[in-house]
């Protein structure tokens, strides 16, 4: 009895060992077949962004992802179904799997380029100093983050130029609203404006019509010493500006005059010439 009894016990080991196997076996055909089937969908994205075909492109990445996202293809897949977007201009879509992408891959090798492209999303929305400013703000953060942290790269470089230019639109816009002011004679909040300019986008082009525009209302205003004060400050770093110019008219009334006729006389002189 015990003999049989051990013969069956023989029998269901080799029977276990026998499936253990096949499961084994079964789940290394499994996973290579994964592998295989997100290469593939990986290769036709890229052959239909090659097309120009960025719907399906995105697409095709984002099933190479969801196939095997344990692959180290899969945050490449992420990041190639962003740039499918991007690279047609569907903004909403390429700045949501940007966003998706930062957060499941934080310490991807590839952060940088995918913070970059997220911030050229924002920024090439900009329309002008005037309309929406969400774009401006979201890609002057970004572009500031990516100087801060990647300093040394290729990223960060372009991402300087395209700050000087943020500047100047926001610049323009703080102008804009200060020129309303001035017109209004709304002089407070003019004054906030254009020390907003000088404080802070001392760098721009609009600096130089800023402090004149501090001159005229301080003056105005009956506070000479501030207005001197900024039209030597305007002096000492633009000398050579019309807007200098324009300030040292408004403490000499008779400069503008003789400015104007030396202009004349030489107009006259020039005209003259023609018939000697």
């Amino acid at each position: 009895m015990s003999s049989i009894r051990l013969i069956k016990f023989f029998f269901i080991l080799i029977f276990c060992i026998s499936c253990s196997n096949e499961v084994i076996e079964k789940s290394e055909i499994k996973e290579t077949n994964l592998e295989l089937q997100m290469i593939e969908a990986y290769q036709e994205g890229l052959k239909e962004l090659k097309r120009g075909d960025a719907l399906f492109a995105a697409k095709k990445f984002n099933e190479a992802e969801i196939l095997f996202p344990q692959s180290e293809v899969a945050p490449r897949a992420a990041l190639m179904a962003s740039y499918s977007y991007y690279s047609q201009n569907y903004y909403a879509d390429a700045i949501a799997e940007l966003d998706r992408f930062l957060k499941v891959y934080p310490n991807h090798q590839d952060k940088a380029y995918a913070e970059y492209l997220l911030g050229l999303c924002y920024y090439e929305q900009i329309v002008d100093e005037k309309k929406d400013l969400e774009s401006i703000e979201k890609s002057k953060t970004i572009f500031l983050r990516l100087t801060k942290n990647y300093p040394n790269t290729d990223f960060a470089i372009d991402a300087g130029f395209k700050l000087n230019l943020i500047y100047d639109i926001l610049a323009a816009k703080e102008m804009y609203v200060g020129r309303y002011y001035f017109n209004k004679k709304k002089w407070i909040a003019a004054i906030n404006r254009f020390k907003f300019v000088v404080n802070n986008y001392e760098t721009t082009i609009y600096v130089e019509e800023a402090l004149h525009r501090l001159v005229e209302i301080y003056y105005i205003l009956g506070l000479e010493d501030e207005s001197k004060k900024y039209a030597n400050l305007l002096g000492y770093n633009y000398q050579t500006s019309k807007w200098y110019e324009k300030s040292y008219s408004v403490f000499n009334q008779n400069y503008e005059i003789s400015k104007i006729k030396k202009e004349e006389n030489i107009i006259l002189r020039k005209f003259k010439s023609l018939f000697e």
